[in-house]
């Protein structure tokens, strides 16, 4: 079963409330969630294997640790999940990015698919899928499922903010997911909206409405 982690530190939990405050306009929420994605990004690469190298150090010669070069894949959940990939990037360079993009039916509260552009190596590679708010967790479990029906075979999800509905959703659909989180919040509304949430990811991001 995948394991949720609900990440509690202090500099993402402050981060979450400014981005949570209805007064943080469009630049500072967006340069909020990019901090906030890159602190996230020391957890969810805490486990990239390590391996010895020699180094060459002013002093002397020494046995250091270098990452043994497992591939990294970034795959955000278009649009709002583009927002969280430079605070990726900035620590992990190397990661190949792809995209999926949904959106979802507001008749039927189901995600749809329109765009889905991946690295030719999936399989080979960790990937990360991103998108700020898991609330029914339809876009994550069909972005996942058009992941692994393209060959992908090691997947994490990483969202700010999580309804317990899309979390169950996930472990129910993929069990082989591990969820990496800021907050778990109350529950949906009526209208499918995390609450006590962040408003809609998408447009705060990107200035819509």
């Amino acid at each position: 079963m995948g394991k949720v982690f609900v990440l509690d530190h202090p500099l993402i939990q402050h981060k979450l409330t400014h981005i949570r405050d209805k007064n943080t306009g469009t630049k500072e929420f967006r340069e909020l969630v990019d901090e906030v994605a890159m602190l996230m990004a020391f957890e969810i690469t805490r486990d990239l294997p390590l391996m010895d190298v020699e180094t060459e150090t002013p002093v002397t010669t020494a046995i250091t640790k270098e990452l043994v070069g497992k591939k990294i894949g970034l795959v955000p959940i278009l649009r709002a999940g583009l927002g969280m990939v430079e605070g990726m990037r900035k620590l992990i360079p190397a990661a190949k990015v792809g995209h999926v993009g949904l959106y979802r039916d507001p008749q039927t509260l189901k995600p749809v698919e329109y765009y889905v552009k991946l690295p030719s190596d999936i399989s080979e590679r960790e990937l990360i899928v991103m998108d700020p708010m898991l609330a029914t967790g339809g876009s994550a479990n069909d972005a996942i499922q058009a992941l692994k029906k393209r060959g992908a075979k090691n997947i994490k999800l990483m969202c700010l903010v999580a309804a317990p509905e899309g979390v169950e959703v996930i472990k129910e659909e993929h069990p082989d997911v591990d969820i990496y989180l800021g907050a778990i919040d109350e529950r949906l509304d009526e209208h499918g909206y995390i609450v006590p949430g962040l408003g809609d990811a998408g447009d705060r991001l990107f200035g819509t409405k």
